[in-house]
Formats: C-alpha cells, sequence, structure tokens
C-alpha cells in the first residue's frame, strides 16, 4: 500500500497523528474516535515512508485480545514486520531469552495463578481464609506489586486499603512476606514478576539494556490511561535516553485505578515532555447523537474528559431510564424488549446487556432463555476453547490430509453432522442449544470462505484465528460486565441494575471510588451505537431486601436533562 493511500481516508487530527512520526506524541483519544485505526495507520506510515525499520517498532497494549487486533490489522496495512504485544508478553520474551545470559540456567516456572500459594502462606500463620478471602488476598498482592510498593511501603498504605473482615494488616502483611517466601523456595515467579525481573534486569545489565534497546527503537502504548506505575519503569527502561513514543488513551476509560492503573501518566504527558505533540482525537464514529450526548453529560466537568461530536447526523433514539417493581420484573422486561427487536429484524450478537456484577447474569439469562432467545455470556470459556470446538478441529485437522478436491463447504458439513450438528437449530435450550451454536459458527466461516479455498487452507486459518483470539461471531445477545464490555461495541445495549449499591458499587465509600464507578457507566454507554436502554428496579430478590434508590449518575442525567428542557421552554 502507497505510503498517500495510508493516510488519505483519515480525519483532520487521525491525519496529523499519523504524520507525527518522531519525539514524543500523546493521542487523547474519545471512545468511538477510531483511535486503533490512527495508530496502525501511523506505524504503516512510518514504515511505507522509511521511518520506521519495522522490526525496530514495539506496539504495546494490555490484552492478548487487543495485541491480536493490532497485529491484524498492521499485516493488513503492510506493516507484517512489527512486533505487537503485551507488556507481559513482551518482558517474558525477553527474560526467557538473556536468563540463561545472566543468571544461568532455565528461567523458574510461572505460576498459573496466586490463589494455591496464598492458601498455603495463609496455612503456615494459621489464618482460616475463604475463597472470596483469599481471591481478594491475591488482588492486594499483585496491586502492591504493580504499585512498585515494598512491604514496608505497603504496609504505610494499609489505612486506605479494604481487607477482607477477618484479616488486620499485620496478618496481611505476614502473608505477602510468607507469599514471597514459598514462591522463592520453589523457584517460581508469578505474573507481575515477569515485569518486575525483566525491569531489575535492564537496571542491572547494561548490555542487555543495550541489547534491547538496539533491537527496538520506536514504541507505541495503546489504552496508555490503563498504565501502572511497574509498567511506566518498564517502559522508562526500554525507552532509556530517547523519547520516540507514542502514547494513546482516554483519561475517561480509565476503570482499573483498583488494580494499579493510573491515568496521571496520560494526563501528565505534556508536562513530562518539554517537546511533545498533544492531540485530540474527539470525532465519534460510532454512536447515535443521543447516545453520545448521554455521554458528554455523564463526564461533564471530570479531569481529563473529552468533549465528544457525533460525526453521524440521523439522530436516534433518546436513551430511555425505566425503573421496575424488582430484579426479576426489569429481567422480564429488557427480555421481552431485545425479543422484540430480533422479530423486527434486529441480530442477535448486535445487542448486549451489561451488567455490574455477574450474579446479575442469571436472572436474566433465564429471561431470555424463557423467550428462546440464544446468550453467550463474554469472559466465559473461550470459543475455541469449548470441547465441541477443539473436536471439531481435531477431525477437520485429519480430514485434510486424506481429502482432496471435495468442495470445501460439503467436506465441513459432513465433518460437522458427524458431531452433532444440523442444518435446523435444536428446539432444546440450554448445553444442546449452546453446542449447536457453537458449531453452526464454524459451519458460517465456511460458508464465509473464498470459493477456492481448500480444506487445508481452510483449517490452517481456523488455527490462525484459535491464536489470535479471533472468535467467530456467534448470534447470541451478549450478556457482560460493564469491565469486560470495554473494547466491544454493540447497535443497541441495555444497562441494568442502575441504583445505589451496584453502580456506584457499595465498597465505592470515597471520592475517588465513586468517580471510578461514573468512568464505569461511561464505557457501558459509549459501547452503544444506535440504542441505548437503562434501567433500574426497587427490589433486589429474596426477603429483607431494602427499597433501593437510582443511581445518582441516573438522577444527575434525569435533572439536567429536565433542568436543559426547562430552559429551553421558557
Amino acid at each position: 500500500m502507497e505510503a498517500a493511500d495510508l493516510i488519505a481516508g483519515l480525519d483532520e487530527q487521525q491525519r496529523l497523528a499519523a504524520q507525527t512520526l518522531l519525539g514524543p506524541v500523546c493521542l487523547l483519544a474519545g471512545a468511538g474516535t477510531g483511535k486503533t485505526r490512527a495508530i496502525t495507520h501511523r506505524i504503516a506510515y512510518g514504515v511505507a515512508t522509511g521511518v520506521y525499520a519495522p522490526n525496530r517498532v514495539m506496539a504495546l497494549t494490555f490484552t492478548s485480545r487487543a495485541a491480536a487486533e493490532l497485529r491484524g490489522r498492521l499485516r493488513a496495512l503492510g506493516a507484517g514486520g512489527v512486533s505487537a504485544k503485551t507488556f507481559h508478553a513482551a518482558a517474558l520474551s525477553q527474560l526467557s531469552y538473556f536468563w540463561p545470559q545472566t543468571m544461568g540456567g532455565t528461567m523458574p516456572r510461572l505460576l498459573d495463578g496466586k490463589a494455591k500459594v496464598v492458601a498455603h502462606a495463609a496455612e503456615t500463620l494459621r489464618l482460616r481464609l475463604d475463597t472470596a478471602s483469599l481471591r481478594d488476598l491475591s488482588a492486594e498482592i499483585e496491586w502492591r506489586k504493580v504499585s512498585r510498593l515494598t512491604l514496608e511501603e505497603y504496609a504505610a498504605a494499609l489505612g486506605s486499603r479494604k481487607l477482607p473482615q477477618n484479616v488486620t494488616p499485620e496478618q496481611a502483611v505476614d502473608l505477602h512476606r510468607a507469599y514471597e517466601d514459598i514462591k522463592d523456595s520453589r523457584k517460581q515467579l508469578d505474573f507481575e514478576d515477569v515485569l518486575l525481573v525483566t525491569a531489575g534486569m535492564l537496571e542491572l545489565e547494561p548490555r542487555v539494556a543495550q541489547q534491547v534497546r538496539e533491537q527496538y527503537r520506536f514504541f507505541v502504548v495503546d489504552e496508555y490511561q490503563d498504565v501502572s506505575p511497574l509498567q511506566q519503569d518498564l517502559l522508562d527502561l526500554w525507552l532509556g535516553d530517547r523519547n520516540d513514543v507514542c502514547v494513546v488513551g482516554d483519561a475517561s476509560q480509565t476503570i482499573y485505578s483498583f488494580a494499579g492503573a493510573s491515568a496521571d501518566f496520560l494526563l501528565g504527558f505534556g508536562s513530562r515532555y518539554d517537546d511533545a505533540t498533544v492531540l485530540r482525537l474527539e470525532q465519534n464514529y460510532r454512536s447515535a447523537r443521543p447516545i453520545v450526548e448521554t455521554a458528554n453529560e455523564l463526564m461533564r466537568g471530570r479531569p481529563g474528559a473529552l468533549h465528544l461530536h457525533p460525526v453521524a447526523q440521523t439522530p436516534g433514539p433518546q436513551p430511555r431510564v425505566t425503573d421496575y417493581l424488582s430484579d426479576s420484573a426489569e429481567a422480564r422486561a429488557v427480555a421481552e424488549s431485545i425479543a422484540a427487536e430480533i422479530r423486527g429484524g434486529a441480530l442477535p450478537e448486535q445487542i448486549a446487556v451489561l451488567v455490574r456484577v455477574n450474579v446479575q447474569v442469571a436472572a436474566l439469562e433465564r429471561a431470555l432463555d424463557d423467550l428462546g432467545v440464544s446468550t453467550r455470556l463474554h469472559g466465559a470459556a473461550r470459543f475455541f476453547d469449548l470441547r465441541e470446538v477443539k473436536q471439531a478441529l481435531m477431525m477437520l485437522k485429519g480430514a485434510a490430509v486424506s481429502i482432496v478436491g471435495e468442495p470445501l463447504f460439503k467436506t465441513v458439513s459432513d465433518v460437522l453432522r458427524s458431531l452433532g450438528w444440523t442444518q435446523e437449530a435444536p428446539e432444546q435450550r440450554g448445553a444442546v442449544r449452546d453446542r449447536w451454536e457453537s458449531l453452526n459458527a464454524l459451519m458460517g466461516l465456511a460458508e464465509q470462505a473464498p470459493k477456492d479455498m481448500t480444506l487445508r487452507e481452510f483449517v490452517a486459518e481456523l488455527f490462525a484465528r484459535q491464536a489470535g483470539q479471533h472468535e467467530p461471531t456467534m448470534s447470541a445477545v451478549t450478556l457482560a460486565t460493564l469491565h469486560s464490555a470495554k473494547g466491544l461495541e454493540w447497535e443497541s445495549v441495555y444497562i441494568v441494575g442502575l441504583s445505589e449499591g451496584l453502580v456506584p458499587i457499595s465498597y465505592a465509600q470515597t471520592f475517588e471510588a465513586v468517580d471510578e464507578e461514573r468512568r464505569l457507566l461511561y464505557v457501558g454507554i459509549t459501547r452503544a451505537r444506535q440504542r441505548l436502554h437503562l434501567s433500574w428496579s426497587h427490589q433486589g430478590q429474596g426477603r429483607g431486601q431494602a427499597d433501593r434508590r437510582p443511581s445518582r449518575f441516573v438522577e444527575e442525567l434525569r435533572i439536567r436533562s429536565r433542568d436543559e428542557v426547562g430552559s429551553s421552554t421558557a
């Protein structure tokens, strides 16, 4: 692709970003403003113009899915030689390579998770902890390490931390110490150690730092509002005394502060680098005007908030807030509204229901199932990890060896039929229907394949999708938490449970914690393209449930709306 073609379709600010290839660059990019398009075209333009050697560029992000998307887009733009990885994947690659040279022997084994070691540490201290407490204390260990706090510094910070009720601050510190001792005695590293040890290696081994800096000259960091102090330190070590770094983020989408993320690095970028170029991407290409206006209202006056400008001029329906008597009534009404959308021609995969906590999902899943609407829980088992999908892949791989010259559609159809797939969806719901949906998604990929694609090529594409976590679209309504919905979008979005105690969540007691809940709702709102439905219920399930109040954020939007209507008609 020609260099000029790479920037021809960008808007003014995106084009300026793409052409600013050297020095420190900060893109303040609002929801739906095409930030991934901007940074991938910027990298590809740098490669096409010869400013960047592709093997000297490192694009960093925070999830394997996002890294796979970056790699796919860069490959399509002619910049396939660029490395696009998560911070952890980049650090692990370097640590694995340099460990034998610097430490000798093989690298310690990585922990699959902290829970078992934390449980062992608790036993040594004679602490009786349930599963939830072990999970919370594991999260505390992660927060301490990504915040780069020593045990002494962590002890001093415990006044503002929320510990399980049966754990004292002194016991928490002792548990952290016992956890590290057990891990060290077993010669194991956890997820955060990968970053910590890599950073230590770069700090203490000048030869290693020089090699890494010679390999990577230009850095791009996506979702920079999610960077932790530890990740920032590692980025600084990769850069050395250079400043060719482009960061992209949105302070209004900082929703992982509890895990150590800080928007301070994004908002302070211009002060940190005297010669920084700071650009704002505020043209929203995703959502209808009323949705954009609702999002702007919610974040009005918040630190670092961008003011989105809708590109789409079609008005779209006004987002509405509905209250219901109970959670079950809310779930039934939402399910009926979704079923009506689907009867009207809406695709199930273009509809999502977002909740604050996972426990809200069951009632919604049941209500939708009662109406015959298929659902998929985002963040549950990955598509290519499903048993029936693994079976299908192995059988297709075997068929590719023995079957030659047969139409792709017929071969795939025969293999999937042997696993129980049928052309018509089964009437049964639950596991039977879920299995059929998975196999039908594979059939859909075969139907969409080029006519001349061979079975061997199709199987290779499936395994490439598996490696890149590029899952096929399932014909089902998505159920997701607000946190897991980040980075996704749908035509129609229902956000349920917008009452005090859920949004903001009950344990958000400080101003900072409540502000994070506001940003979380903002993320949910900006997932919608055309239709947005907000709702809450007066009572929860079970006895003794007190009457609820609507979320302060909903009340705030209502008050502003009434004020504006009143002023316009006065």
